[in-house]
């Protein structure tokens, strides 16, 4: 890296909760395929996991990117989106709970995206 300029790199809290999303996932995946033998409960933890992965491999990679305020806005609501898109799923699946955070979450997921489109258009 001579003479390259070095940047210095501040933590990402996005890339951070992507990643932690991502891992969720990942135990979310195998607990439905090997720990639940109900097909609806493995359907939705299924749902969730994909969900929680594909955001949150989208937050790790976006996350540390200089975005404009609108596009950073959008990986916020992406985040929120699936914390209650996924969330609500899972704590259905798990617990028991009502699923009424889930349509909010699935709202905020596609808000987030256009944002993220708008943003793109406007650099």
């Amino acid at each position: 890296m001579r003479g390259l300029e070095r940047r210095v790199r501040k933590p990402s809290f996005l890339a951070f909760c992507g990643g932690l999303l991502a891992a969720a996932a990942i135990g979310l995946s195998a607990y439905a395929s090997h720990g639940v033998a109900d097909p609806q409960v493995q359907s939705n933890l299924g749902t969730a996991a994909l969900y929680a992965f594909g955001h949150g491999a989208v937050l790790v990679v976006l996350g540390p990117v200089s975005l404009s305020t609108m596009g950073r806005g959008g990986l916020y609501v992406l985040l929120l989106g699936t914390l209650l898109f996924s969330g609500s799923l899972t704590a259905g699946a798990l617990a028991g709970w009502p699923t009424t955070l889930a349509p909010a979450g699935g709202m905020s997921l596609m808000a987030g995206w256009v944002l993220l489109a708008v943003s793109a258009l406007r650099r």
